[in-house]
């Protein structure tokens, strides 16, 4: 079921735009079968699962965090993540930086925008994030790399709100590249999930994060 989920997500992605599968709360069986099908990128949220999984499935799968990272949790998460999604705060990003120049590496990174109309969600508020990349800060950390933007639309039925969202997170994505340190990095635009992914991907996805859609749903 797994394998056949996947060809049906997949099948209406144009080829610019990647498929992280949502595994967090699924077990490693389930990853496994969707890896089995070719998936290579995978999203998780905890640090702990992240761990867990990392050591118990093939080396070659592209991790994704997904999830709030608290800064007391990112020497956990740095080593494991091809990308993390969720910076959601300048302070949080000199965290990263700090813990990967002790450790001898880079981090990939999305600075998360928050269009919602949620305040349980995170991320940089659009003015905000316009005037953090304007400043020149992130240029002056050496071990991160910033590679674009995530972001979520509000949980509701209405799908104008939802597009009018994700083409706000798309709009940032444009003006944000041309105040980034390495503007030809700064390439991603995450955002859709199961319920709104085909709005996300007509108004400029380049990653889209599904879950249920593909391993069915979540019992925690």
């Amino acid at each position: 079921m797994v394998a056949e989920n996947l060809h049906s997500v997949k099948q209406h992605l144009p080829p610019h735009v990647a498929l992280v599968a949502v595994s967090k709360t699924y077990s490693a069986e389930d990853i496994a079968a969707a890896y089995s099908a070719g998936q290579r990128d995978f999203g998780e949220s905890r640090p702990q699962e992240l761990l867990q999984k990392a050591a118990a499935l093939p080396r070659d799968i592209r991790w994704h965090f997904i999830g709030h990272l608290q800064s007391n949790k990112i020497k956990m998460v740095t080593p494991h993540a091809h990308l993390i999604h969720s910076i959601d705060s300048a302070g949080l990003l000199q965290e990263v930086n700090k813990a990967c120049e002790k450790a001898g590496t880079t981090a990939r990174c999305l600075l998360q925008v928050h269009v919602a109309q949620e305040e349980t969600k995170f991320g940089f508020l659009p003015d905000d994030l316009l005037a953090y990349l304007r400043s020149g800060e992130p240029g002056a950390l050496r071990n991160v790399r910033l590679c674009g933007l995530m972001g979520m639309a509000s949980n509701t039925c209405n799908m104008e709100q939802v597009r009018k969202e994700f083409r706000l997170i798309k709009q940032l994505h444009g003006q944000g590249k041309a105040l980034a340190p390495q503007p030809e990095l700064f390439a991603q635009v995450s955002m859709g999930m199961s319920g709104d992914y085909p709005i996300a991907v007509e108004e400029g996805a380049t990653l889209v994060r599904v879950g249920t859609l593909i391993f069915g749903k979540r019992e925690a």
